[in-house]
């Protein structure tokens, strides 16, 4: 989907006192409710659970579409056999009738509208750095972090990634300059819209201060930078809920300090992989404090001692984690923040996941129960067997 289809952060849930979360995180849906009167697949022509490995999709960039040709790419090699030998119309429609079930008609409308937004804004906004807005390796990335990706092993991607808490990997990324440029492009973007008095969309409902970069210009670039660079790390670290097949994104800097943000409420993102780097500038305090990954049905569950952890920013420095990770960010107390989020999806993930009720491998209430179903199954063969093997002896 595109990446203005959905915007939203789960909303604030109160506190994590004791390692406990008050409120409510699932008020709002994070995945919207299939539309009705659209025309589901019918049982046997679902998704595959896993994609046929030798089939080579087909590109999809000359059709006139209304989700990324990225999307429809992937979703191919996750058809049911028998569809792989149609020609491309076919399988598009399969695929774009399993898509349209995530936008109703409503929401269609919406996004068209935003269309016209973006390019309203793309036809008069005038780039301060072009430069930024096509992606230049030497010039975006330390160097430890641009062969660690061109490596493309799980020991090159370790050698220069930390995991200071289940499922939080931090890595140096971005240089200096680079993040002085894209503050820059950010602050002239501001200047401009100030200036023509233009009312823009912010990154989502719990920011009320940053910028969408997509909307400027900047999509290209970083659909390059998930493809690239993110999809791989994920495919490694975060098979288990789409890594390897993140095909769009929401892209944004969010901002933090004296007439700004102040601090972001508990809640989960929109997303499969959260990308978060921190920009710059001065600042005191904006610590993340992360507890624990959840799904929808135990999201608002206790955190466990382990799944307690707190980061605190430097710039060029990304955070990686799951769009489930439940977090948030404190208050930052002086100076000004500013950061970089890419929240990375899967639409292959979305659509088997319908299907699915076991999310024990990256769930942790979900692990946890499971593992005392096996304890109470264990206990009580072993208790059955003790009580034949005494009824044998008598």
């Amino acid at each position: 989907m595109s990446s203005g289809d959905r915007r939203e952060a789960a909303p604030a849930a109160g506190e994590v006192k004791n390692g406990v979360v008050s409120g409510d995180l699932s008020q709002r849906q994070i995945q919207s409710e299939p539309a009705s009167g659209v025309v589901a697949p019918s049982q046997n022509q679902r998704l595959r659970l896993n994609p046929s490995k030798d089939h080579k999709p087909e590109s999809y960039d000359d059709m006139q579409l209304d989700f990324s040709p990225s999307i429809f790419s992937s979703l191919e090699r996750y058809l049911p056999p028998p569809m792989l030998g149609l020609n491309r119309e076919e399988k598009v429609k399969f695929m774009r009738e399993i898509l349209m079930k995530y936008l109703p008609q409503g929401e269609r409308t919406r996004v068209q509208r935003h269309r016209d937004y973006r390019q309203k804004i793309i036809t008069n906004y005038q780039p301060l750095h072009r430069e930024l807005y096509n992606l230049h390796i030497g010039n975006f990335f330390v160097p430890p972090f641009v062969k660690a990706i061109q490596d493309n092993t799980e020991e090159s991607f370790r050698s220069i990634i930390s995991e200071p808490s289940p499922g939080v990997f931090t890595f140096e990324m971005l240089q200096p300059r680079f993040c002085e440029l894209l503050l820059a492009e950010v602050e002239n973007f501001e200047k401009w819209v100030n200036e023509a008095k233009f009312r823009i969309m912010r990154p989502n409902t719990m920011n009320k201060y940053g910028a969408v970069l997509d909307d400027f210009g900047l999509e290209t670039m970083l659909d390059k930078l998930m493809e690239t660079y993110i999809r791989p790390l994920s495919k490694v670290f975060f098979a288990e809920v789409g890594g390897s097949t993140l095909d769009s994104h929401h892209g944004f800097v969010v901002e933090y300090g004296k007439d700004r943000d102040v601090d972001l409420g508990f809640h989960v993102d929109d997303s499969e992989v959260t990308l978060n780097v921190c920009l710059g500038k001065q600042f005191t305090g904006g610590e993340l404090f992360f507890r624990g990954t959840r799904c929808e049905k135990h999201v608002n569950t206790g955190s466990q001692t382990e799944e307690i952890f707190d980061y605190s920013h430097v710039p060029g420095r990304a955070v990686l984690h799951r769009g489930r990770h439940r977090h948030g960010a404190r208050a930052t107390t002086s100076g000004h923040r500013v950061n970089l989020l890419l929240w990375c999806r899967s639409s292959v993930f979305r659509e088997m996941k319908r299907y699915q009720k076991d999310f024990s491998s990256w769930c942790g209430e979900c692990f946890r129960e499971k593992k005392e179903r096996q304890r109470l199954s264990i206990a009580a063969t072993k208790s059955e067997l003790l009580k034949q093997e005494g009824e044998s002896t008598t």
